[in-house]
């Protein structure tokens, strides 16, 4: 039976086909018949009681510079939808969480994907908190002198934003590097958050692996080797992707949290994992499933909607 889908996300229009989850997920929405309509996050909103959105309804190919044609703007009611999708990028800022609070008012007419209130509540790099035994060590502090303490009796070091993506800001220190003051001074005059801080994790030489897991359950993995000279993995900065398989550690620390994020309504989340240790989970925008059905031939995209079929 045909259903009516939203995506709430960046310009469709701008999206690469060729590694785009969002526009992956519409394509197999559009092959099992769905209506597909697209609004981005500026244009949500709440009047009358009702979470609206100025969007269009869209046709989709894999071709590229010609893979969206976009109808005319509509006023939308979301509560008419089968679902909608929450899979604008980061920055995870108090618009993103406001978006979130809007969702969550679409419930019970409308599924949510991943669930709002949850996403909110389960920043990527504050859920793992919950697993102390499966992350390195980690500290989150805005104190210098308690990121001092850490780098003191750890040397060789990772310090991020909290609420960053895409690998942007992220800084290795090793013992002999003095910047530790200076990053602190340069973050803390951009925004009130607190840092992350963790032990530096050499095994990202070879690479930092994105898991896949749908509905709590693992399917897949891809790897993400840096460039070389470069300390962060991620595919916006030059990260190369390739194959790799999962190891049966990779299927503990998925054992582990997967209960909690099915629970939660978290249907599509990509978790990193670099040597042993679990170093995000991803809820907001979660990517890898165009690379994944390249290395391993699995349609994710499918197995997404299957879950999500049986959740409606």
């Amino acid at each position: 039976m045909s259903k009516k889908i939203a995506f709430q996300m960046d310009p469709m229009e701008s999206v690469n086909i060729d590694a785009d989850s969002s526009f992956h997920l519409a394509m197999e929405a559009q092959a099992r018949g769905h209506d597909i309509y697209y609004h981005t996050p500026d244009r949500l909103a709440f009047e009358n009681g009702k979470v609206t959105a100025k969007g269009q309804k869209m046709v989709l190919r894999r071709e590229r510079g010609n893979h969206v044609d976009l109808g005319p703007l509509e006023h939308l009611d979301l509560h008419e939808f089968d679902v909608v999708w929450l899979r604008q990028d980061p920055p995870f800022d108090m618009g993103y969480i406001t978006t979130t609070h809007l969702l969550d008012l679409l419930k019970p007419d409308t599924l949510v994907v991943n669930d709002p209130f949850w996403v909110r509540n389960y920043p990527e790099k504050l859920l793992m908190l919950q697993f102390p035994d499966l992350i390195p060590p980690t500290t989150i502090a805005r104190d210098l002198d308690t990121l001092k303490a850490f780098r003191a009796q750890h040397g060789d070091v990772i310090v991020k934003p909290l609420y960053g993506n895409g690998g942007a800001g992220v800084f290795r220190l090793t013992p002999e590097d003095r910047n530790i003051a200076s990053l602190h001074e340069l973050f803390t005059g951009i925004n009130s958050e607190p840092l992350i801080i963790q032990k530096f994790l050499p095994a990202v030489s070879q690479g930092d692996k994105r898991v896949i897991l749908v509905d709590g359950e693992a399917v897949g993995a891809i790897n993400r080797v840096p460039a070389a000279g470069e300390t962060r993995s991620n595919m916006h900065v030059g990260g190369r992707p390739e194959k790799i398989g999962l190891t049966a550690r990779d299927l503990e620390i998925c054992a582990a949290i997967g209960p909690l994020l099915r629970n939660k309504g978290q249907v599509f989340v990509g978790i990193d994992v670099i040597g042993d240790y679990l170093t995000e989970i991803n809820v907001t925008s979660p990517t890898g499933l165009q690379e994944l059905q390249r290395f391993d031939g699995t349609n994710v995209a499918g197995l997404i909607w299957d879950a999500i079929v049986a959740r409606l």
